[in-house]
């Protein structure tokens, strides 16, 4: 399938970056302690402490000081209080100096949406940044068709976390359609829009309880992974979750638990909290109470970044874990 926190829209992506394409396709973010400010450190740090209280009254004296703080702004979305957070979203917008910080800030907005699970909002907001990323098309071609492909994945990951499964299978389409566009000389392969493709359509199939679809498209992710040994080399460690994620979501608990389990330990995924915010559904579903807790507990304190990831584990392991 998002400020500082939330990644640089106007970073052009690379063919050497494939491993960064992995985490950004998760929304993979560096998290707000990497701002220089010292009341964001003390928040986030008080986040990870778990006192939201504290952590509130450090931010809102960074916004004291900084009004429109992006960075401050997705703490806010982090700690629910995202009226708030689309306040200062708003103002950034409207001071934005140029289209491209225009469109960063609409990009931060969608996800403070998508921290509500509002995503018929968060998708207008993305519509609008894919619309920016149109008009650099002619300057910027690869990386352009790339950020929109990017910007419809993103969009359709905060619809199937909705549970607005059309719309998201709609969106998936999309990003792979124009991530497609990309013109010669390619900087990201076809193999690697197919295999996120499958890999959507695999879950979005589970979601929609059709067992055979659902394997029908893990069987072909697998075969793009081992046909592209390159791109497999950063993509497989996304594997494991999508046979999970089908497994939980068809009924097959033993399985979702092997693979969610192998998911979670994968370099690069440890510190997915979506990866185990769905390891403790499955403990849960398996009546096994108390590890589930424990990896909501982990989803929870985990999930600090302003993306997809943790814009769905965030809310949901609040109210999971009685917070």
């Amino acid at each position: 399938m998002m400020t500082s926190s939330f990644p640089s829209i106007l970073r052009p992506v690379t063919a050497v970056c494939l491993a960064l394409l992995a985490s950004a396709w998760l929304g993979a973010q560096p998290p707000a302690s990497k701002q220089q400010s010292p009341h964001l450190q003390q928040a986030l740090e008080l986040i990870k402490a778990d006192k939201p209280a504290e952590a509130l009254a450090a931010v809102k004296r960074e916004l004291a000081e900084n009004p429109t703080s992006g960075p401050a702004a997705n703490l806010l979305d982090t700690l629910g209080a995202t009226k708030e957070a689309r306040a200062v979203f708003e103002k950034r917008i409207d001071a934005a100096p140029d289209a491209a910080a225009k469109a960063a800030a609409q990009r931060a907005m969608a996800m403070s949406y998508a921290f509500d699970g509002n995503h018929k909002a968060a998708l207008k907001l993305e519509e609008q940044v894919i619309a920016y990323w149109k008009s650099r098309e002619a300057a910027e071609p690869q990386n352009a068709f790339y950020q929109q492909g990017e910007m419809a994945n993103e969009a359709a990951r905060v619809c199937i976390d909705a549970s607005d499964l059309d719309a998201a299978e709609k969106w998936y389409r999309k990003g792979s359609e124009l991530g497609l566009k990309e013109p010669e000389p390619k900087t990201h392969p076809k193999s690697l829009w197919d295999y996120r493709l499958a890999h959507a359509l695999g879950r979005i199939a589970a979601r929609r309880g059709d067992k055979v679809e659902a394997q029908r498209q893990i069987t072909i992710a697998r075969g793009i992974l081992d046909a592209d040994p390159k791109m497999g080399k950063q993509q497989e460690r996304f594997y494991p979750y999508l046979v999970g994620y089908v497994a939980l979501y068809t009924g097959d608990l033993k399985t979702a638990e092997k693979e969610l389990t192998k998911a979670t330990l994968s370099t690069g995924s440890q510190n997915d909290p979506f990866f185990a915010y769905l390891l403790a559904m499955t403990h849960e579903q398996l009546g096994q109470k108390d590890r589930a807790m424990e990896l909501y507990r982990k989803s929870y304190s985990l999930a600090t970044a302003h993306n997809p990831a943790a814009a769905y584990a965030r809310p949901n392991a609040r109210k999971k874990l009685g917070l």
